[in-house]
């Protein structure tokens, strides 16, 4: 991560009305500054060699040469920038296939634009981000892969109404069947799924499950 001001991006896309729609969005960010645009990943990896940027956005399936190989190059060679995957829904082996090339994390193409800041500034912080549409069998895949992203932590202290919230995540259990399960309010289930989030430094719910399979919380 860099001390500048302004959080310095390149993305790539074949699609240029793609990239022009993120064009546009980063120009209303105040800390976001998009200073370069790739048709293909062996353009990319030329701009980052000029530019330098803090954070890569960059498309998996591309002509010439796709994300995985530059991702692969640009980590190799430039280990300090954030990369981004951005896929579509179908994209689960090829999101792990970036991730083991060294990507940070990952959004959908269609991530709401507060996602997609959130997602940026995470990865700038260099911590990595799951997409908040997350499907259990990819926080799966995410958990068992070579890719593991979590910094080395003194062991934490779950109690078991915790361990017990956390499992039900897992299972995909909505805030009001994990109450109706346990005999406790909403509010109270919330209370303990925001304390999971502080104690696993997780962003979202996709986080707390790879955090789980990972720890051996639970097992998919």
């Amino acid at each position: 991560m860099k001390t500048n001001t302004a959080i310095n991006i390149i993305m790539a896309d074949d699609h240029e009305i793609f990239r022009d729609g993120f064009a546009v969005m980063f120009r209303r960010s105040t800390d976001i500054k998009l200073i370069a645009e790739a048709r293909n990943g062996r353009q990319l990896v030329t701009l980052v060699e000029k530019h330098n940027p803090d954070i890569v956005l960059t498309d998996i399936k591309m002509p010439d040469m796709d994300g995985v190989e530059a991702t692969r190059i640009i980590t190799n060679k430039f280990p300090q920038v954030g990369i981004i995957a951005l896929s579509m829904f179908d994209d689960d082996n090829l999101i792990i296939d970036m991730l083991d090339a060294g990507a940070k994390g990952y959004l959908l193409k269609n991530a709401h634009k507060k996602e997609i800041i959130e997602a940026i500034r995470t990865v700038n912080r260099n911590d990595p981000y799951y997409c908040n549409h997350t499907s259990a069998k990819l926080a799966a895949l995410i958990a068992t892969s070579r890719f593991n992203p979590n910094k080395p932590v003194d062991k934490i202290a779950f109690n078991e109404k915790e361990l017990e919230v956390m499992r039900f995540i897992c299972k995909q259990f909505s805030t009001k069947e994990i109450s109706e399960a346990m005999h406790l309010s909403g509010r109270t289930i919330e209370g303990y799924r925001e304390k999971i989030l502080e104690k696993t430094l997780a962003r979202n719910t996709a986080g707390i499950v790879v955090y789980a399979i990972q720890h051996g919380i639970f097992k998919p």
